[in-house]
């Protein structure tokens, strides 16, 4: 018998994974292909962790939609993903550090009071698992960590942001992101979300857009060039590296020629058996 785990996903796109192609092609190929292990930072697992707490706050009855409920699930959330990723307990030298940066993670939910109230809030979804192929045969897939419909029945996308609001360069990366989600929904549901919404928890701050159905068009058209490069790519194997200051916090750059390192060997571009089903898992 087969072990899931180990079946072959087919391959997709995921905001995480275009950006990854955009910014160095090896990159790409290290983490989507190669699926190389990396380190995460105490930055990252808090998010983690915050995006947990946000998930759970709307599972609660709607009187206990509050700071101070909020704030009880933070250790409880943080175990859960301990006790998934053992490794994670060796960034915190002690239970002093771990208690400041649990405290750090609770400064962000209170954040996130003072945008909105989710006791006025009846989410349809909360990080929900989006798929879809487009006509071109790209594969779509990723996570959206809130969907909003009115009663009414307009649909708004809920990003959160456990980081500041982002410059002009940052911002057309958070924005490509909803972008992706929404041309997902649109061509999975056949409705076009009448807004997206990130909410920058950190300095509490929120970025609203209203994408229209010609713009989507075009940033499919976008995805599907991104997608050809990247089999092109996939086909020889020449995934090219592109440096630049983001180097310094890449966990590969010993094994980028670009920096004197040699990558492993290409295993070839990954093709799952017919007629199987395919894995997906938490790229954004």
């Amino acid at each position: 018998m087969t072990n899931d785990s180990a079946r072959t996903r087919r391959p997709a796109l995921s905001p995480s994974r275009a950006g990854d192609f955009k910014q160095c092609p090896l990159l790409y190929r290290f983490r989507a292909v190669d699926r190389l292990p990396e380190t995460p930072t105490k930055a990252q697992v808090r998010g983690t962790v915050v995006h947990s707490v946000l998930e759970r706050l709307f599972t609660l009855p709607v009187s206990e939609r509050d700071r101070e409920h909020a704030h009880e699930l933070l250790r409880p959330a943080w175990r859960e993903i301990r006790d998934e990723q053992p490794e994670l307990g060796e960034l915190f030298g002690d239970e002093t550090e771990l208690a400041d940066w649990l405290e750090r993670a609770g400064g962000l939910l209170d954040s996130y009071f003072e945008l909105e109230d989710p006791r006025r809030l009846d989410p349809e979804s909360c990080e929900l698992r989006v798929e879809t192929e487009l006509d071109s045969g790209v594969l779509l897939r990723g996570f959206v960590d809130r969907v909003d419909v009115a009663p009414t029945g307009e649909i708004r996308l809920v990003d959160y942001k456990t980081g500041a609001a982002p410059r002009e360069v940052g911002e057309g990366k958070a924005l490509f992101q909803m972008k992706f989600y929404a041309l997902v929904l649109w061509r999975s549901r056949g409705e076009l979300p009448r807004q997206l919404l990130l909410m920058y928890l950190a300095d509490k701050q929120s970025l609203a857009y209203t994408p229209d159905e010609d713009e989507l068009r075009r940033f499919e058209r976008t995805l599907d060039a991104i997608w050809q490069a990247i089999l092109r790519a996939g086909r020889t194997g020449d995934f090219r590296p592109n440096p630049s200051r983001l180097c310094d916090y890449c966990d590969h750059k010993p094994l980028c020629p670009a920096h004197g390192g040699t990558p492993p060997p290409y295993p070839g571009w990954p093709e799952p058996e017919p007629g199987t089903e395919t894995l997906l898992d938490r790229t954004d």
